[in-house]
């Protein structure tokens, strides 16, 4: 066939998705891809389709998270795991400063950040929209984030359509998903001998060349059509958004908040897992000798009274009033800030939540009769 160009729909065999990922190592990207790790779906490299998790499906609930092996499911049937494109973008941890004693005098250096070439592949929907709100956090002010800059720089986005959605998915009211709409260098629809793949960008096609492709038919283009459909159907949770800001706003004294204060733990994994929040903190670490410190940037969370802490005390000392910072930032003074939802509907909150605190229902309830219009 012709070389594949933007917009247009490409039939990949499934065998011919190992050359896909061949092609990509050949080119020098590490590829990163969907595996079974320590009981979950996570994001890690990837060198062959037989790594990756055929059959498996996950379970997720409030608070449960389970893997089952159903057979005849495919590469891409499990939902989002614990792991989003954060951490490959901004790390967990990272040294922005380095101190060296040398004789009697020190040396400060600023590390050059690390510009890998790095394929992702499976990402989602919903993780797309919460990559375009990274983006906006760390490179559209007025100071970009050079180590986020270049870690950027070398992304290649290989985009997979939902076929399922779990029960603690809400994407669809985001409008954020299921249906990939942009963002990626190539979208894949899982179907049952191949994949309908779009071209999203040049890149995308380049690398498609010399695989064994073709043009899908108009069968299979609608069938792929129905993939996503078929996953938006099943979502039974929600958010107003056109209400939830006001509503959050304007109830700062509700009861509720009291109320999840009693369940919460304060333990953070909600914004561990969650693939927008980006509070950080900073770090001086120095070796037993005193010859080298360093200055790490690490992952702070709103869930930590620290975290607020002031010259006069935390801002926030009780859980009451960080779950509320936290949920009304998300879902309300995010858009005040940077003009979107701080929320992609991913549910995982929902599911990695110790015990099962749902923020659509917390919302709901602060919108049901007893809140302030």
């Amino acid at each position: 066939m012709t070389d594949p160009i933007v917009g247009a729909r490409i039939w990949l065999p499934e065998a011919a998705l190992q050359g896909l990922i061949d092609q990509l190592r050949a080119s020098g990207y590490e590829v990163v891809g969907p595996r079974v790790a320590d009981g979950a779906v996570t994001l890690v490299e990837v060198t062959s389709i037989s790594e990756m998790p055929r059959g498996v499906r996950d379970e997720q609930e409030p608070g449960k998270y389970r893997l089952t092996v159903i057979e005849g499911a495919g590469l891409f049937d499990h939902v989002v795991g614990p792991h989003s494109l954060k951490p490959y973008l901004f790390p967990p941890r990272t040294t922005v400063l380095e101190v060296l004693k040398i004789r009697d005098s020190w040396d400060a250096r600023v590390p050059e950040p690390p510009r890998p070439k790095r394929a992702v592949i499976g990402v989602r929907s919903c993780d797309l929209h919460a990559l375009a709100i990274q983006d906006r956090v760390f490179l559209g002010g007025q100071h970009r984030d050079p180590e986020y800059a270049a870690r950027r720089e070398g992304l290649f986005l290989i985009a997979v359509n939902c076929s399922r959605s779990a029960p603690t998915c809400f994407c669809v009211s985001m409008n954020t998903g299921p249906k990939v709409d942009g963002g990626a260098d190539l979208v894949l629809t899982e179907l049952n001998t191949g994949f309908v793949v779009e071209v999203g960008t040049e890149k995308g096609g380049e690398v498609l060349r010399g695989l064994d492709i073709r043009e899908s038919t108009l069968a299979e283009f609608a069938e792929a059509t129905e993939v996503p459909q078929r996953a938006a159907s099943q979502q039974t949770r929600r958010i107003n958004l056109a209400t939830v800001h006001d509503t959050l706003i304007n109830n700062l004294e509700h009861p509720r908040w009291e109320d999840v204060a009693k369940r919460c733990l304060s333990c953070a994994n909600c914004t561990m897992v969650c693939p927008t929040c980006f509070c950080s903190t900073v770090n001086e670490v120095t070796d037993l000798a005193g010859d080298v410190t360093t200055r790490e940037r690490v992952w702070e969370s709103c869930f930590n009274e620290e975290h607020s802490w002031t010259g006069s005390g935390a801002a926030h000392p009780t859980t009451k009033s960080r779950y509320r910072q936290w949920l009304t930032h998300k879902l309300a003074t995010w858009v005040d800030q940077f003009g979107s939802s701080g929320c992609v509907g991913c549910g995982r909150c929902i599911t990695w939540c110790p015990v099962g605190i749902d923020i659509t229902e917390e919302v709901a309830a602060i919108e049901a009769k007893g809140g302030v219009a």
